[in-house]
């Protein structure tokens, strides 16, 4: 538990087998979603990172959500992958989770100064015209150096331009009243 209101369940190690030790158990889709279920009145919000793969752990995590908010880093490769990832939300919904939503987009590793980054936008913006968020994560150097010190970039620099940035893609989710 970070603060009373806040409680973090990191990654360990030991996930990295997890997604192998699934295979053979039977509706391992539903796991995630079963063990949710128990905690999930407790909680006003449960956010969920998943590595940029669409293996067996982040398929839990779909059939568990109710709504996807996509990360999307400013960079050609990025947007190779998000066709399979939206095709793959969609088969979800259709054939498992119908309550799955798409919550929105948001850029990260965003440089202003980058004809990619306005490249990657403008592409972006074509699969979601009206579910981008306004807020976008910058490439910003205390964002990189948040994790080698254990910290999240609230409690590590929460007034660098990251953690402003944060802050404000909080808000703005908030705002918009969705539980995650």
């Amino acid at each position: 538990m970070i603060e009373e209101t806040l409680h973090v369940v990191p990654s360990t190690p030991d996930l990295a087998g997890a997604a192998v030790e699934l295979v053979g158990h039977p509706e391992r889709e539903f796991i995630l979603q079963k063990n949710l279920a128990a905690v999930e009145q407790y909680y006003d919000f449960i956010l969920i990172d998943n590595p940029p793969s669409l293996g067996l752990l982040t398929i839990n995590s779909l059939v568990a959500a109710r709504e996807v908010l996509i990360p999307v880093q400013c960079e050609y490769y990025a947007l190779e992958g998000l066709g399979q990832l939206l095709h793959t939300i969609a088969l979800i919904k259709e054939n498992i989770n119908p309550h799955l939503e798409i919550l929105g987009a948001v850029m990260t590793m965003y440089d202003g100064r980058s004809k990619l980054s306005e490249a990657v936008f403008n592409e972006l913006y074509q699969y979601f015209p009206r579910k981008i968020f306004r807020s976008v994560i910058p490439r910003n150097i205390r964002l990189a150096e948040a994790p080698s010190h254990g910290k999240s970039i609230r409690d590590y620099a929460a007034d660098s331009k990251g953690g402003r940035a944060y802050r404000k893609l909080t808000q703005e989710i908030i705002a918009s009243n969705s539980p995650v």
